[in-house]
């Protein structure tokens, strides 16, 4: 763990708030394009910015559970100063300054705003140290000391985080109940064929499911009881909740920033909010994707580029940031690429492999692709963008199943 209270400059050229990967690309783009520049992170976590996905694959999966390895070394590859454990509790666009929980006042020259997301927690839920949410290296450190071999955990919630932690405390050995609000895994994202399948796997590596459960209290005694609107009640020594995030756009609000209806920071085409001299990058953002229109994205690969394409803008660069990004993940044996949107439960065409493993489907809306899930396809992501391009423009017939797979072959 990383702590530091460094000596701060009255100004900088730079101040980028937040701790995370579009914080790291942004300082890494600034140092690139501006080697004398001086770069300030503020970051209310308590450890340097790390490769936050691990939390829930490598480090439970691979051979190295120490989050240590996953520190992406921000303040040494670029010469930033790097001020952890501290909240920014106030920015002013008209001053340029940005005003730290020790009640300090720092001038800039640009600003970035890459604050990310915040777990959702349960309202009225109690201060136990068992309770854990999994969004900051110190709470995935927490969670790896209260569990071992054998030790009931209930994670609560099947999206992205919720099925891969699930699948990385049984890979580690805990005994998992995942609950989950609907009837089936991943049935917001994947068709019948696929969620039916992670039903079998889950099974088949011990993690018990329990469907349509939505909580609505939890009590700690000796065992945590979780309880569900519907009078259920499930028992664990440890409780993950994975209940979905809510975007950190305090600062922008309380600074008149525009937002939009969701409360995503409004950004133009360099990633310039409405205030000058304010960026914005990461989870907290729409921005016009070239394919898809305006869009909201919390993915890791939307981070990389969009704090990039924020840091490049910050020291002078004019390109734009028109990009569609992907996201992905990893369940068990199982693992998908995606690009665009994606409906379990809407309009779907999906081809398979002769043996049944691997699938490309295409998601249809309006009679035009506008998401493509690569289901143990790999190396396939480009052309999936250029097929979500050629059917904006018109040039994909949908119904026609044998050239969409002469476009992407699954298991590719």
């Amino acid at each position: 763990m990383t702590s530091s209270s460094p000596a701060l400059q009255s100004s900088y050229d730079h101040v980028v708030v937040g701790g995370g990967i579009a914080a790291d690309k942004a300082a890494r783009a600034i140092r690139e394009q501006q080697e004398g520049a001086s770069i300030l992170l503020v970051s209310a976590a308590e450890d340097a910015p790390a490769y936050r996905p691990a939390l829930t694959k490598d480090l439970w999966t691979g051979e190295d559970p120490d989050p240590a390895s996953q520190d992406l070394g921000t303040a040494g590859d670029t010469g930033a100063t790097l001020l952890t454990g501290t909240e920014v509790t106030a920015i002013d666009p008209q001053a340029r300054t940005v005003t730290l929980g020790t009640g300090e006042s720092v001038d800039y020259g640009e600003l970035l705003l890459a604050t990310g997301s915040a777990a959702r927690t349960l309202d009225g839920a109690p201060e136990d140290p068992r309770i854990v949410t999994l969004r900051e290296v110190a709470d995935y450190r927490r969670l790896r000391e209260l569990v071992g071999e054998g030790t009931e955990v209930v994670v609560v919630g099947g999206g992205y985080l919720g099925t891969e932690i699930a699948a990385g405390l049984s890979v580690a050995g805990a005994s998992v109940t995942l609950a989950i609000s609907g009837q089936a895994i991943g049935e917001s994202l994947f068709p019948a064929s696929i969620t039916a399948h992670l039903g079998r796997v889950y099974g088949g590596h011990g993690v018990r499911l329990e469907k349509g459960f939505r909580l609505a209290g939890i009590e700690a005694g000796e065992r945590l009881t979780l309880s569900g609107e519907d009078g259920r009640t499930l028992t664990a020594e440890v409780a993950v909740l994975a209940l979905g995030a809510r975007l950190r756009t305090e600062l922008a609000r309380d600074a008149g920033l525009e937002l939009d209806e969701q409360g995503a920071i409004v950004v133009g085409p360099h990633l310039r909010t409405s205030a000058p001299h304010v960026h914005a990058a990461g989870d907290v953002i729409r921005f016009e994707d070239p394919l898809l229109g305006a869009r909201h994205v919390e993915h890791i690969d939307h981070a990389e580029a969009s704090g990039t394409a924020a840091g490049t803008a910050m020291a002078g660069g004019d390109a734009e940031y028109a990009y569609t990004p992907l996201f992905y993940s990893d369940l068990f044996d199982d693992g998908y690429e995606a690009v665009g949107r994606l409906d379990g439960r809407g309009e779907n065409v999906e081809l398979w492999d002769e043996e049944g493993g691997a699938a490309v489907v295409h998601h249809v809306e309006d009679g035009r692709i506008v998401g493509v899930l690569l289901w143990n396809t790999w190396d396939s992501v480009p052309a999936a963008r250029e097929l979500l391009a050629d059917s904006r423009d018109g040039k994909v017939d949908v119904a026609d199943v044998a050239a969409l797979r002469e476009r992407i072959a699954p298991g590719g």
